[in-house]
Parts: structure tokens; C-alpha cells; sequence
């Protein structure tokens, strides 16, 4: 907790984030994407309400420190299909009206996640 600054994970800072250097290349990309000046990390990477934002927080900062102590973490970074469906509903959340035109035009096919077309929206350049 000391040496990773892991106080710092229970902010609401971007820079908490990049305290580990494995993470520094996510926040410069988040730096220099559109979504910079509307969300910061925990907007589309944690769930909305209390209990949902603590509870992602400890698992999520549990499974982080294991792997950033130990060494054991693919490089580079890859989301975990639960943050992904995470951030998936964040997306979903934040642009409803397009979304819900979007959806109604599709039809019953349904439509792909929103990274599969913007993936460097979020982070530009990754």
C-alpha cells in the first residue's frame, strides 16, 4: 500500500491510475482523447452507485497489486471481459439517444461493442 501509493486508488484522480509506471501509457492515451475534458477513469471503468464503485474498486485494486508485485500481468494490458462489458454499459449509458437510434435502425441483429469501431476513443492512439 505504501510503495504502490495505493491510497491514491481510492480517489477519483486520473493520476492515481498511472501511479503504476505499467499504466502510464493508458493515461498519456486517455490524455490526448476526445473523452479527456467529459470522463475520467472511474466514469467508464467502474459501475455507477456506492456499493458497485467499492466493491469493483477492492477486487479490481486486490487483483492489480497481486500482479504488479509479482510480475505476473500480460504485456501489454489487456481488459478482462467483465471491466469490458463494464465499460461497454458506461459507453451505452452516456450515449443513449444515439445509441437507442442506432439499436432501432439494427433491427433484432443487435449491434457490436462500441470499441469494435472506436477502438481509440477512450484512449486515442492505442
Amino acid at each position: 500500500m505504501v510503495y504502490g501509493e495505493g491510497t491514491a486508488y481510492l480517489s477519483h484522480d486520473p493520476e492515481a491510475c498511472a501511479n503504476c509506471h505499467v499504466m502510464q501509457g493508458h493515461f498519456d492515451s486517455w490524455q490526448q482523447s476526445s473523452h479527456r475534458h467529459v470522463a475520467v477513469c472511474n466514469d467508464c471503468h467502474l459501475p455507477p452507485g456506492f456499493a458497485g464503485k467499492w466493491i469493483t474498486k477492492a477486487d479490481n485494486g486486490l487483483l492489480h497489486s497481486i500482479a504488479f508485485t509479482t510480475g505476473d500481468f500480460p504485456d501489454p494490458l489487456r481488459i478482462k471481459p467483465r471491466n469490458a462489458r463494464r465499460a461497454q454499459r458506461a459507453c451505452l449509458k452516456c450515449h443513449a439517444p444515439l445509441v437507442h437510434a442506432m439499436a432501432s435502425a439494427q433491427g433484432e441483429g443487435g449491434l457490436p461493442t462500441c470499441v469494435h469501431c472506436h477502438s481509440g476513443v477512450g484512449h486515442a492512439l492505442r
